[in-house]
């Protein structure tokens, strides 16, 4: 009988070394930058109750939940009620009482309002860790996938969008990306749709404005038409989506257009207040105002973030911002936060594309010892001691194999240096190096060689 070939589920996958390198250093760059910002790291179980995370995410949110059954014999405690067994909603509440996180923001809300005596206000932290979604794979969506997220929560405090700001900047600096940075206020959008007369529009309006780049202004009105705006909602908006200059220019108009708005006016003042701070502020990257921007329009209340490369056509590769009362769902009111989301995977793609990641970053052992036998590597392994106790990632060969194969398996793990030590290297007392890149060989003693691989790091 044939043995059945292994597979993983659908929508996950494997990382091989270099892929998991590669990943370690996105991840510590953007935890570098998190830590030397202040901000506190945190993780939460994999799992959550379903009473924690149903009902946070909207009706399709839900569905999307990976549910895990009770331990044990689940069915037992399901009612003989027939409408039950054939209901899959129904039946559910009966077999399993956890699940999945989808995110990490419901989950950092219940940990706030279950630590919130312990936690010092305003509490700055940062998670790094997987999520599922039950949704259906496709090309750069996964079941499985890392959230990288900071969030401040406690404070009212525009400079904490400042703060924001200046991470993604330092981040994509670090990581040698290309981005725009692009900032709006849900107060503008919510003040727009106010003034236009299409209050109860403001979802059909930002959806449909955030195509202008791909469609043209003419295609968005007929999408607007189609919605049911009216023509004089439509055309009062033109003067809005044709809106140019700086970002100065464009709020002195919109501060026109809005007067009619509280709204409206608020978020004004507050996107000045942040380009006022910014002006202070150097950043490597331009932060323009973008009114087609609406990322989670229903969550967020405040400042829009979204970040894109411009190098590579791949969509967002950071986004985030304001969110009031994110810990209401759990009986703690009124507590403000604002956050920030890197997508991992998105930053990888774009590294690769581009060629960015350092060949280091494929490197894990810098010095390999061969295996010549015994007495050999009785020598070696002191060696070996002294070089991982000085910080030099090395290995010795386990096998005394020929040389030829010995070579092969360091050019394939991309070990930049083999030592040989052989008969001759015993009585002398002088390592022979190879340089596995350039094919040259040198003879150094110990000391010489450690100083040599250090300053190669």
């Amino acid at each position: 009988m044939s043995s059945q070939k292994p597979s993983i589920p659908k929508g996950t996958r494997d990382f091989t070394p270099v892929e998991t390198i590669r990943r370690e250093y996105i991840f510590s760059a953007i935890k570098e930058t998190f830590r030397n910002f202040g901000y506190q790291p945190i993780e939460t179980p994999a799992m959550e109750n379903l009473s924690t995370l149903m009902g946070k995410y909207g009706e399709e949110g839900d569905k999307l939940l990976f549910k895990i059954l009770n331990s044990g014999d689940f069915l037992s405690k399901v009612p003989a009620d027939n409408a039950i067994h054939s209901d899959s909603v129904k039946m559910t509440t009966h077999i399993a009482e956890k699940g999945l996180r989808y995110d990490l923001t419901v989950p950092f809300a219940r940990f706030v309002v279950q630590n919130r005596n312990q936690l010092n206000f305003p509490f700055k932290r940062y998670q790094i860790q997987p999520v599922w979604r039950a949704d259906r794979p496709q090309k750069g969506r996964y079941r499985e996938f890392y959230q990288c997220d900071a969030d401040v929560i406690g404070s009212d405090s525009l400079l904490n969008e400042i703060e924001l700001l200046q991470m993604i900047d330092d981040v994509f600096g670090k990581l040698n990306i290309g981005i725009n940075i692009h900032l709006n206020n849900r107060k503008v959008l919510a003040g727009i749709a106010t003034v236009i007369g299409a209050e109860d529009k403001i979802t059909d309006i930002t959806v449909a404005i955030d195509k202008i780049d791909k469609i043209g202004i003419e295609k968005v009105n007929d999408e607007l038409s189609s919605k049911g705006i009216k023509d004089e909602a439509i055309e009062k908006l033109q003067p809005i989506l044709q809106l140019s200059g700086s970002n100065r220019e464009k709020l002195a108009k919109l501060d026109a257009m809005l007067k009619d708005s509280e709204t409206g006016q608020q978020g004004i003042n507050e996107l000045a207040v942040i380009f006022d701070y910014l002006e202070n502020t150097p950043l490597n990257t331009e932060v323009k105002l973008d009114l087609t921007l609406a990322r989670g329009l229903n969550y967020y209340t405040g400042a829009i973030i979204e970040v894109k490369a411009t190098e590579v056509e791949i969509g967002s590769i950071c986004g985030g911002g304001r969110y009031d009362n994110l810990t209401g769902i759990f009986g703690l009111d009124d507590v403000s936060g604002v956050g920030v989301s890197f997508g991992a995977d998105r930053i990888y793609d774009v590294l690769l594309q581009l060629e960015r990641f350092p060949e280091e970053a494929a490197v894990t052992t810098r010095v390999m010892f061969a295996n010549f036998g015994k007495e050999e590597t009785k020598y070696c392994l002191r060696l070996l001691d002294i070089m991982r106790k000085a910080g030099v990632n090395a290995e010795l060969y386990p096998d005394n194999v020929k040389l030829k194969k010995q070579l092969t398996y360091a050019n394939n793990k991309n070990i930049p240096f083999v030592v040989l030590v052989g008969e001759a290297e015993l009585a002398d007392g002088i390592l022979t190096i190879k340089d596995m890149i350039t094919g040259e060989q040198q003879k150094l003693s110990a000391d010489e060689l450690l100083h040599m691989v250090k300053h190669t790091l």
